[in-house]
C-alpha cells in the first residue's frame, strides 16, 4: 500500500490546478498549497475530499493552521 505521502501527492497531482495547470508536486512536502497559488475554493474542496479519501476529520480549518503539506500528512497519520 502507498504511504499517506505518496497517496496525498497523487490526489494533489489528479485534484488541484493553478492557472490551468496541473500542480507540480515536489519531493519534498514542506511547501503551501496556498503559496503555490491554489486557491481558497479548490482548497475548501480537497479538504472534504481529503477527508473522504483517509477517513479522517479534516476541516477547514487544517486548511488554514497547516503551513505546508508535509504538516497534512502528519495529521492524517496521527488521526
Amino acid at each position: 500500500m502507498a504511504s499517506t505521502a505518496e497517496r496525498l501527492r497523487n490526489l494533489i497531482s489528479e485534484n488541484l490546478e493553478v492557472d490551468g495547470q496541473p500542480i507540480d508536486v515536489p519531493q519534498d512536502l514542506n511547501f503551501s498549497l496556498i503559496e503555490a497559488g491554489v486557491p481558497s475554493t479548490d482548497l475548501v474542496a480537497f479538504a472534504k475530499l481529503v477527508s473522504q479519501e483517509f477517513n479522517v476529520t479534516f476541516t477547514v480549518e487544517h486548511c488554514t493552521q497547516l503551513k505546508s503539506v508535509q504538516e497534512v500528512v502528519e495529521l492524517i497519520d496521527s488521526q
